[in-house]
């Protein structure tokens, strides 16, 4: 047994990839949750908004219906994405320097996505909530710290890199 504590960021990485178990897309599970002062905010993961059904329940994905490409298209989905429910789910004065972790998770086999960001939406929202810091991870042990600035600099709006 080993006496190795994890490391915060993988703590919170760890819990956000529990609460991704929740998701209900079929195409990928997401988890994210935001965090400040090492209290967690806010927990959020990818489903149909509220007293809506999810694609679990009626059993097929309308993007992968149309053959939606991955990253296109977003409004077709039914899901509100991980990000947005753990903003909607915050009090404004906690999201203010905060720490945002994501994880995204195959629903097929359970293995981690790595390279997965946040979309232009998420993006601006985010943004909009004050949030200073994105983690977001790759593997079980590796992960992405992304200063929430460098969104703000980088504007993928005007530059066509739209970053899935």
């Amino acid at each position: 047994m080993s006496n190795e504590r994890v490391s915060k960021h993988n703590y919170y990485l760890d819990i956000a990839q529990t609460v991704a178990e929740r998701a209900t897309c079929m195409r990928r599970h997401f988890g994210a949750i935001i965090v400040k002062d090492d209290v967690i905010v806010s927990t959020g993961y990818n489903g149909a908004p509220r007293g809506r059904q999810n694609c679990t329940d009626i059993n097929f994905c309308i993007r992968d219906k149309l053959q939606i490409p991955r990253g296109e298209r977003y409004e077709m989905c039914r899901s509100v994405h991980a990000e947005a429910n753990a903003i909607i789910a915050a009090p404004r004065d906690r999201m203010l320097g905060a720490t945002l972790y994501m994880v995204c998770v195959n629903p097929a086999d359970s293995s981690l996505y790595s390279g997965t960001n946040s979309c232009m939406m998420c993006k601006r929202q985010i943004i909009n909530a004050g949030i200073e810091t994105v983690i977001v991870r790759d593997t079980k042990d590796e992960y992405r710290i992304i200063p929430v600035s460098s969104w703000i600099e980088d504007d993928d709006s005007l530059s066509g890199k739209f970053g899935y």
